[in-house]
């Protein structure tokens, strides 16, 4: 499956690259502090793969940012080395803030109260009420009859249709 392949190749180019972020000499990528591959998409062809980088002190991301795009011909080659692929993908290098998404979400979800509804023991009592009145299960019996009968009716034709084919032998 090529979905499969391509999925192990992500995860093999965002190891690989996690690894060699480490060993960067660039002063804008080692000293940000802590600098996390959390997402890579390769194209189909693996012409290309967009690695997705999140940085934990937000005042530094664009200077890492542009630390990894001057890095990026290094690690490209590193990455060839290291997968041995036919065409080793070219790096672009995008900012995730995911995390950041996912931390307001969960603060937002804190806020929201949880408020039972009242409308749920209403419309309980509404039906057992309706039940007892005994009106709506007479109508409901005298449809569910003809319909019952509707139904025999018509598979005593299919039936008789089915015996007659399989008498003669002819489909």
């Amino acid at each position: 499956m090529p979905g499969n392949r391509i999925g192990r190749i992500n995860e093999e180019i965002q190891r690989e690259l996690a690894e060699q972020i480490r060993h960067l000499k660039d002063p804008r990528v080692s000293a940000a502090g802590m600098v996390s591959i959390t997402r890579v998409d390769t194209t189909a062809d693996l012409r290309y793969a967009r690695v997705y980088v999140s940085v934990l002190d937000k005042a530094r991301e664009k200077d890492v940012m542009k630390g990894l795009k001057s890095a990026g011909g290094y690690l490209r080659r590193e990455i060839g080395q290291a997968l041995r692929l036919r065409y080793t993908p070219e790096l672009q290098f995008q900012a995730d803030d995911s995390i950041l998404r996912g931390a307001n979400v969960l603060q937002i979800l804190r806020t929201v109260e949880y408020a039972p509804d009242d409308d749920t023991d209403d419309t309980a009592e509404n039906l057992s009420a309706e039940d007892s009145t005994g009106d709506i299960d007479d109508d409901s019996a005298e449809n569910d009859n003809s319909a019952e009968n509707t139904v025999e009716h018509d598979s005593t034709e299919d039936s008789a249709e089915n015996v007659d084919v399989s008498e003669t032998g002819e489909w």
